[in-house]
């Protein structure tokens, strides 16, 4: 599987305690489900409302392949006014 970066934003920064991590996932599904697992509540709760850019493109399709050196952005729903 190729190794990729994942880099949090706002909410699920705070929830997941880093700025940006790297692991191996083959696609964004595998890449949920291995932070899922390593989650706590606060952070399993942030990953589920989020969204997701691939290498700065919206992942409509989180089933689609990532690439050695992909960059994935976890985004959750941001509140503002």
């Amino acid at each position: 599987m190729p190794t990729i970066t994942v880099r949090f934003f706002a909410a699920a920064r705070e929830a997941f305690g880093a700025r940006e991590t790297r692991l191996s996932a083959g696609s964004v599904d595998d890449l949920v489900d291995t932070l899922a697992e390593a989650a706590d509540e606060q952070a399993a709760t942030v990953l589920s409302r989020s969204s997701f850019l691939v290498n700065s493109v919206a992942a409509t399709d989180r089933s689609a392949a990532l690439a050695e050196g992909d960059t994935v952005d976890v985004l959750p729903p941001f509140a503002g006014g």
